[in-house]
């Protein structure tokens, strides 16, 4: 049986992004009796957003809510929240010490951090401005989420592919270094995967306060 894993963070109420992108297709991924399905909610990786903790523990319900009313059965699937796993940041932590700077420095979401710095003249020790370590050490928080599942297949969207390429990079050097302790997930785009375009022609995206809610 191929162990699946996928989540969502809880940064606001769903769009239809959501479900094009991701709902639909776990619910056909659930009813597939040879797949082991994991789901989770992000609510650390929410942290950098959000920074009331109110408003994320209802963000987290109401997720779980609209995921189960659109037909998620949890007698079929592994529904977690994520901080309910410490386990999880205990392997961040080790994987820190065996993940190069210069591999954060290239991740999507460091880089248009300091894109935008740029465009607004913040060059130099200024270009880091505004970005904290838990963007920056993203990529690292979502490899020990795969990593510590020992997932196998990740479903992603085209413009996630790098988080599966650096989950792959850093769960290889911790066994180069400690020995074959990790699985190397594999990662799947599909149709529902693809990027749905918003309100103002970019990715939909609660960020860029272009979506549809559902």
């Amino acid at each position: 049986m191929t162990r699946v894993l996928t989540g969502i963070k809880p940064t606001g109420d769903l769009h239809l992004g959501n479900y094009v992108g991701a709902i639909q297709h776990i619910l056909r991924m659930a009813e597939d009796t040879s797949q082991e399905i994991f789901f989770f909610v992000a609510d650390y990786h929410a942290l950098n957003t959000v920074k009331d903790a109110k408003q994320l523990r209802e963000s987290t319900k109401r997720i779980i809510a609209a995921y189960l009313a659109f037909g998620l059965d949890p007698e079929k699937i592994t529904l977690y929240r994520q901080s309910d796993v410490p386990e999880i940041f205990e392997i961040t932590t080790i994987l820190n010490a065996v993940t190069p700077k210069g591999l954060m420095n290239r991740a999507h979401a460091y880089k248009a951090a300091v894109d935008q710095n740029a465009a607004q003249g913040k060059v130099g020790e200024e270009a880091d401005i505004g970005v904290n370590m838990g963007l920056y050490n993203y990529p690292i928080l979502m490899t020990a989420d795969i990593l510590a599942l020992n997932a196998e297949l990740v479903p992603v969207g085209k413009d996630q592919a790098q988080h599966l390429e650096f989950a792959r990079d850093i769960g290889g050097r911790f066994n180069h270094a400690f020995g074959e302790t990790f699985k190397l997930p594999q990662g799947f785009i599909s149709e529902e995967g693809a990027v749905i375009p918003g309100l103002d022609g970019r990715k939909m995206s609660k960020s860029y306060d272009n979506t549809i809610p559902l």
